[in-house]
């Protein structure tokens, strides 16, 4: 059974420096060093993966929406490093909620890479989904949730989740 680790993630917490109490921000003051993970025992078929890292508690705050970190699809390796949302080129990245309006509109171009963790009502859970696909996905660069779930439907070998907390900003 596929599964996820993180060196980001030490006993259930996500590490200062991925969010709000980071060190790496982008020109808008969104934390943008990405969480590392690798997945392993993937299904033998896998030709790519896809990611969703969410933040379900963030509906109080956001009126009833979750907010969405990090999208990305056509990953073919097994595992990413640390802020490789900024550095990496060999796979596409989809918006994430930066863009909303409760994100400010941060631009499209901004928000096409991982936007890290500032909650700020309380600790949050976030997810990261890791979807094992039996082909690569017709995704452009900007790509929005509701496109990636069409573009894996059919095609989903197998999910894995892995949960981490981030404390209140």
């Amino acid at each position: 059974m596929m599964f996820i680790t993180s060196k980001g993630i030490i006993n259930g917490k996500i590490q200062d420096r991925f969010g709000g109490r980071g060190r790496l921000f982008n020109e808008n003051g969104v934390p943008s060093c990405s969480l590392p993970f690798r997945i392993e025992e993937a299904p033998e078929e896998t030709v790519s993966f896809a990611i969703v890292l969410e933040d379900k508690d963030a509906q109080p705050v956001t009126k009833g929406f979750t907010w969405i970190h990090w999208l990305a699809a056509n990953i073919t390796r097994s595992e990413l490093f640390e802020n490789e949302s900024r550095t990496a080129d060999d796979f596409v990245q989809g918006n994430n909620s930066w863009t909303s309006i409760q994100g400010n509109g941060q631009s499209k171009e901004l928000s096409c890479y991982y936007g890290g963790m500032t909650p700020p009502d309380r600790e949050h859970m976030y997810e990261l989904h890791v979807f094992a696909l039996d082909q690569m996905l017709e995704l452009e660069r900007g790509f929005f949730l509701n496109d990636l779930y069409r573009a894996m439907k059919g095609h989903v070998l197998e999910e894995a989740v892995l949960y981490g907390v981030y404390d209140k900003m």
